[in-house]
């Protein structure tokens, strides 16, 4: 495939490096004559000196034969301005990478199809639901990245109080929410419409992290959550990010953040976080702020420097989980081995989950297997339907899935929900679906095959 990066900073050369390595064509844009000369030394791909959101620029770098084009510098605008032009000349798939949470939001304008842009990652926000992950729920099932973060898996245990006792799975209402499978009795299914719930059955449910809160009370009617005390190191996009997922009341955030004006502005949009303007580099003042009572103690500035010596501090002081962001390339490595000895749980990378994003983006699979069940029983496949396929335009109770199926995600362009039977399934969508052993080939025959 014919790749073009605009940009060769930390995340557009380490996608280069991955691509180029996989034998496609891989073209850099960079603007800085002494990245540009680093990257044509270390990695075997062309490099164009010149301003990416130039069309000139983009018509000599090959965009009108470009299978995917990728706007990785650490300018929004220019990222912006950059995809726009080529998909307008031409540029089969576009991928933008944004900082500023504005271009996210579609509350007024949707950026993205204003733009003309097919795929928009804010790498702050990547690294914020990793961490969250986490925070939300320690126990959840390992699905990584399906609905884009949107729809999550939490488990939850059927009390002895729980109305839903003796229910067939058919008879419950669980708005926005899907059972994907059940453990009873050491033993994991993947439950039917005739399943009955039992008291102590281990439930699995698929939903919006938030639909997810709500509904687990249902389930097990006596659970009351424990608060749980997370400090933030930073008010940064990436603080910002994890503040909003974890909006729920049941979080009580502390934020520690050194510019006023900073922390002024975090005031106004998060009532209910307390916002403390220091610096979180000061021994006395993690003492003072208690921060070894914190849950989680999370060190998300730009400098690494300052977060690993801060959460070494909040380590040492009883954090009970401390977590990092690291941006620069040459502490990963080094600090992903130390990581038990340090007191770290862990750590995510700007340029890493960037990475891990876009080359999803860029398989050319359109059945993916995201996870296999405990046990092996099943597998969770993200399966993207043929734009021909005889279902297309149909509801999804007129597809004859195989026995053994539960369809917990729909993606449609830039949404993402847990469908009902009634929900329409168009050309090009995705689905998220729990399947037993041996579906694989019937699915494939259903779903893909024109």
């Amino acid at each position: 495939m014919k790749i073009i990066i605009v940009g060769a900073g930390e995340v557009g050369s380490y996608l280069c490096g991955l691509l180029s390595g996989k034998a496609h064509d891989v073209t850099v844009i960079e603007s800085n004559p002494d990245i540009a000369q680093r990257v044509e030394e270390l990695i075997d791909a062309k490099v164009l000196m010149g301003n990416g959101s130039s069309a000139e620029t983009l018509v000599k770098a090959g965009v009108r034969e470009c299978h995917y084009f990728l706007a990785m510098t650490s300018e929004d605008r220019t990222n912006l301005v950059a995809s726009s032009l080529a998909k307008v000349l031409g540029a089969q798939v576009t991928i933008t990478r944004v900082h500023d949470q504005t271009y996210t939001d579609n509350s007024y304008v949707n950026y993205q199809l204003h733009f003309g842009i097919d795929h928009l990652i804010n790498p702050e926000g990547l690294c914020a639901m990793e961490l969250a992950k986490t925070i939300r729920n320690p126990g959840r099932v390992a699905v990584e990245y399906f609905a884009r973060g949107l729809i999550e898996a939490q488990q939850v245990t059927i009390t002895r109080r729980s109305r839903l006792i003796g229910s067939k799975l058919r008879e419950l209402k669980l708005d926005q929410v899907r059972i994907g499978f059940v453990s009873r009795r050491n033993k994991i299914e993947v439950p039917s419409a005739d399943t009955i719930m039992e008291e102590g059955d281990r439930v699995t449910l698929f939903g919006p992290p938030d639909v997810l809160l709500k509904m687990k009370r249902k389930f097990d009617p006596e659970s009351k959550p424990d608060p749980v005390r997370v400090a933030l190191f930073g008010g940064g996009e990436t603080a910002v990010a994890l503040a909003r997922l974890l909006s729920n009341p049941r979080y009580k955030i502390r934020i520690i953040e050194q510019d006023a004006t900073i922390c002024r502005d975090l005031a106004e949009k998060f009532p209910r976080v307390t916002v403390i303007n220091g610096d979180a580099t000061s021994l006395r003042l993690l003492e003072e702020e208690q921060i070894g009572s914190a849950d989680y103690f999370v060190a998300s500035t730009k400098d690494d420097e300052d977060n690993i010596m801060t959460g070494l501090q909040a380590s040492k002081l009883g954090a009970a989980h401390v977590q990092l962001v690291i941006n620069k390339t040459d502490y990963e490595d080094v600090l992903d081995g130390l990581k038990s000895s340090l007191g770290v749980e862990m750590m995510v990378s700007p340029r890493v989950t960037t990475a891990r994003e876009v080359l999803r983006y860029l398989s050319t699979e359109r059945m993916l297997e995201l996870a296999t069940l405990p046990d092996g029983v099943g597998k969770i496949l993200e399966i993207q339907l043929s734009h021909n396929n005889r279902f297309a335009g149909q509801p999804l109770r007129n597809i004859p899935f195989p026995k053994g199926c539960v369809i917990v995600a729909l993606l449609h362009k830039f949404q993402a929900k847990v469908p009902g039977a009634n929900d329409t399934i168009l050309g090009g969508d995705r689905i998220v679906l729990i399947t037993g052993e041996g579906n694989q080939k019937e699915l494939h025959s259903l779903l893909i095959e024109d």
